[in-house]
């Protein structure tokens, strides 16, 4: 993969010509495109592009054609009857007082058949054709060690001077009639913590929640969506709106700090690129669009990953929130097996 030259397409925009690559959020602050692949653990690769142009995903030019791992050879970082337990320990969490909700989430691994000669495009474009996605994304930096690939739905946050936004998706089902009343009380906790994070950057009363508990349509599946604006703070910039809003509420828990320990306890790897926020920050006009990283695909080790979660209340039944986390994988990783 080293050979292949890096880019990025991120919601539309393709990005070439690299001309930095830094872990420094400051750098968002200065000058020029900049794609972004920040894990969930907190490590930032921002990469500055020197050509920026509008094409659909499919104008991308393929260098080699996506072979994706077999089917059967897809391993859990955690089985059904661990994360059925899992799902019971946070419940007592809950019981104790320690955590309102809390995001439990799995990591999908398979060996890729030539992983050398692997193009993360490919796979790409087999998701924008086969499961169309709000903010689609590939980031190829072979020389950073970074191959993405995200569906994402989400929104994590979004830019505009120094208005911002998140739309934090919780509450997941097949059709609108699957929702229950545990989806729109998690996602109400969860629209609380992204309005407390924000308001920590944010100007006084700015934030505000114009859309509460929207259901959208998506492949295979629908959401409950919540929409949370805010102005920031003139002395605020990147370093202090990424401090204060990740890891991204959605795909932690309530509250945060209680959440982030319980998800260490109880998940033995990393998640990565998943939970992360993967998207693009144009410097110039102070302007971006950073999506969270689910429904997304990374390589490490040969290996092509995958994670998969779901939001864990008090009134959760174990079963089937392992159900949910294989009902948002299934689409994805047959799609990614396929070829």
């Amino acid at each position: 993969m080293i050979d292949l030259p890096a880019l990025a397409y991120v919601n539309g925009r393709l990005a070439t010509d690299l001309i930095d690559l830094t872990s420094d959020p400051s750098a968002l602050d200065s000058d020029g495109f900049w794609v972004v692949v920040m894990a969930y653990e907190g490590e930032l690769t921002a990469a500055r592009f020197g050509h920026v142009r509008e094409t659909p995903m499919s104008g991308i030019r393929l260098r080699r054609p996506w072979r994706g791992p077999a089917a059967p050879d897809w391993l859990s970082s955690i089985d059904e009857g661990t994360y059925v337990a899992a799902v019971e320990k946070i419940r007592d969490y809950i019981a104790g007082g320690e955590v309102y909700q809390a995001n439990l989430c799995r990591v999908m691994t398979a060996p890729l058949p030539d992983p050398d000669r692997v193009d993360v495009v490919g796979l790409a474009q087999l998701l924008a054709a086969g499961n169309p996605a709000p903010y689609p994304a590939v980031v190829r930096l072979p020389s950073a060690d970074v191959h993405v690939v995200s569906a994402s739905p989400e929104l994590f946050l979004s830019r505009d001077g120094r208005a911002v936004a998140s739309r934090p998706i919780k509450g997941t089902g097949r059709t609108e009639r699957d929702l229950l009343p545990k989806d729109y009380a998690e996602n109400v906790m969860i629209v609380d913590l992204v309005r407390n994070d924000l308001g920590r950057v944010a100007e006084t009363g700015s934030v505000e929640v114009p859309q509460l508990c929207a259901v959208e349509e998506h492949p295979g599946l629908v959401h409950l969506v919540s929409t949370v604006t805010a102005r920031l703070r003139p002395d605020a910039s990147w370093p202090e709106l990424l401090a204060a809003t990740f890891p991204p509420g959605s795909v932690t828990g309530a509250p945060k700090s209680s959440a982030l320990r319980i998800i260490e306890e109880l998940e033995p790897v990393e998640r990565g690129p998943y939970c992360g926020t993967i998207g693009w920050v144009d410097a110039d006009r102070q302007r971006a669009e950073l999506a969270v990283g689910i429904r997304t695909f990374w390589i490490a080790d040969g290996r092509l990953r995958f994670g998969t979660g779901a939001g864990i209340t008090w009134g959760s039944d174990p079963a089937g929130e392992w159900a949910e986390t294989e009902l948002k994988a299934a689409r994805l990783v047959a799609l990614a097996s396929a070829h």
